[in-house]
């Protein structure tokens, strides 16, 4: 028996090391694998039988039977192969140089020996070098995403035959080596919306500001056409671009959900599914258990355009990332955890027809209001930082010039140095006031005495639960971020308690 040959499996967001171990006997020709495999690890049985054919390497007639530790594991998709030919080919002595312990070996293979790129890469990369595998043999497809990972070395490959040559010292390939990782210059999307687009909703644009700046979950609730989606689509415009560390995160997290798992994802996310939407897409699983777009919208905006109009089961599905900034996707088979640090913006309606409340007549009956608003549960809303109306906007002055151009850059400055203030409080470039713990809150919050006397008397009167009191203080804190100020006085309390206790519904 040959060495093992290393490789990497994907498991939820991060990876683990699988050794391939091959033993070639004098028995009937077969490839036998073992190792708690599934379906498409099996089939790599044929995919072998014809790279090895194509690329003009001779395929051992005897029986081959290879093991995957651990064998207690599960083992899904393809990204094996590459080490299966590999283990194949040092067992029946056709290498002259053996593959080491600090390398591994990631490729589907083709059934003409071309090397097929692989979903996930980047997590691979990552565990792999966690277990001290330094050189990657890798598609020369992932080259792109692969040379973002820091501190490895990497050989890209476009085929079977490139590999044995290489091995055997015939025509040696170029290993590059990413010492500080390629920085990949990263920008926001093109936005549609800009909220310099958006007339009046003054108080609901200093509200996206402030979660731009904090990181808080925003629910914009009003009578249809009075600006609400446009508020939350020209949200993302405010935000700061992603640093190359969350950029590794959100590529990586798209590259096992999506169809272009090689594409590099350099702005931050914005996922907007419809109320429609089936409850595995948005909290993630399936048979193969994949992100949803709950973790897919992890370092930008989770957007849910009539909230109400979601399912329950959705809805409350979305209470553990909100809390917890991570889901937990739980199947019979087995238990992933995903990131998902978004920020959640949404709209809805204060009935079904939408007009209650307004000029308008309401065509919704009391036990139709009352349904649709106990689609939103009290522990949800709880963790929804700032609560606003968006109002009614006069015709007339839709098109009329107004003075409100051009506060984008000026309130993209105040986030931007807002956030600073976090990085440099909280000694971490990815931390925001919404991440504060408990023990933040009592030590670097910088709540003065009057203001915390206004929190408590307020509190009182409001009934805030121990989280909305909480988060109180996370959103006056941002306030008094934006505002350059170190510590948090009345002022800013009573701004942070205005958006808390407004009625949205």
């Amino acid at each position: 028996m040959g060495a093992a040959i290393r490789s990497i499996i994907s498991l939820g967001a991060s990876g683990m090391p699988v050794d391939i171990e091959c033993h070639i006997s004098n028995s009937l020709p077969n490839i036998v694998i073992v190792g708690f495999a599934n379906k498409t690890v099996d089939e790599s049985k044929e995919r072998l039988r014809g790279a090895f054919t194509n690329s003009g390497l001779k395929l051992p007639k005897k029986r081959i039977s290879i093991n995957l530790a651990p064998a207690d594991i599960p083992k899904d998709g393809s990204n094996l192969d590459l080490a299966i030919a590999t283990a194949i080919l040092a067992t029946d002595k056709q290498l002259s140089v053996l593959p080491q312990k600090n390398e591994g070996f990631i490729g589907e293979l083709g059934l003409d020996g071309t090397i097929r790129p692989v979903r996930g890469i980047i997590g691979k990369l990552l565990s792999g070098r966690q277990h001290n595998i330094q050189r990657f043999f890798i598609p020369a497809d992932n080259i792109e995403q692969a040379q973002v990972v820091p501190n490895i070395e990497l050989v890209p490959l476009k085929n079977l035959k490139e590999l044995y040559l290489h091995l055997n010292n015939a025509q040696p390939l170029e290993t590059i080596k990413t010492d500080d990782g390629i920085r990949i210059e990263t920008r926001n999307a093109p936005q549609q919306y800009d909220i310099d687009d958006i007339i009046g909703q003054m108080q609901a644009k200093r509200a996206i500001e402030i979660a731009a700046a904090g990181g808080h979950n925003v629910l914009l609730s009003g009578p249809p056409g009075t600006g609400k989606s446009m508020l939350a689509k020209a949200f993302t415009s405010l935000l700061p671009v992603l640093s190359h560390e969350e950029m590794l995160e959100v590529t990586h997290l798209h590259s096992l959900a999506g169809h272009e798992y090689e594409r590099l994802i350099t702005s931050r996310p914005l996922r907007a599914p419809h109320h429609s939407a089936s409850h595995v897409s948005i909290v993630g699983g399936g048979n193969n258990v994949r992100p949803g777009e709950i973790s897919l919208s992890h370092r930008g905006v989770l957007f849910f355009d009539e909230l109400p109009e979601f399912s329950r089961s959705t809805i409350e599905a979305l209470r553990q990332p909100l809390e917890d900034k991570a889901i937990t996707v739980s199947r019979a088979k087995e238990s992933v955890e995903y990131p998902a640090n978004f920020i959640f913006i949404a709209t809805a309606n204060p009935c079904p027809c939408g007009y209650y409340g307004s000029d308008k007549t309401c065509e919704c009956s009391p036990h139709q209001i009352n349904q649709y608003r106990r689609k939103l549960s009290g522990p949800l809303l709880d963790r929804i930082d700032i609560c606003t109306n968006v109002d009614i906007v006069e015709h007339e002055k839709l098109l009329a010039k107004h003075s409100e151009r051009k506060t984008a850059h000026e309130a993209r400055q105040r986030i931007a140095a807002a956030r600073g203030l976090q990085a440099k409080r909280y000694k971490n470039n990815s931390k925001l006031n919404s991440d504060m713990t408990n023990y933040d809150l009592r030590h670097l919050s910088g709540l003065t005495p009057s203001a915390k006397e206004l929190l408590d008397l307020a509190s009182q009167r409001l009934g805030l639960s121990a989280r909305g009191y909480m988060r109180s203080v996370k959103v006056a804190r941002t306030i008094a971020d934006l505002e350059g100020s170190e510590t948090i006085e009345t002022p800013y309390i009573s701004e942070a308690l205005q958006f808390r206790s407004q009625n949205t519904l």
